[in-house]
């Protein structure tokens, strides 16, 4: 099994997400992140820890390698940020 190692820009540790083969695609890695994390309405950019590389949907990331997730919400929903005057 191989895996990738994942952490959100936010976070201090890191989560592992294994696979079969060598590499996995990014856009296959943002997919099972989002389920495995039930992440909705957002999207996600993926870089590289070490050399802050951006990886497109169709990059091939190697196994073993960590990444930086940043979620970026979608364009187009309205901000739920409401107030309520009591």
């Amino acid at each position: 099994m191989s895996c990738v190692h994942y952490r959100f820009q936010s976070r201090l540790t890191y989560d592992s997400l294994q696979f079969e083969g060598l590499n996995i695609s990014a856009g296959e890695l943002k997919r099972q992140i989002m389920r495995s994390k039930r992440l909705k309405f957002c999207q996600l950019k993926i870089s590289n820890a070490q050399t802050d590389e951006e990886y497109t949907d169709d990059a091939l990331i190697p196994k073993n390698t960590s990444v930086i997730i940043r979620r970026i919400p979608a364009a187009g929903l309205k901000s739920s940020n409401r107030r309520f005057v009591g």
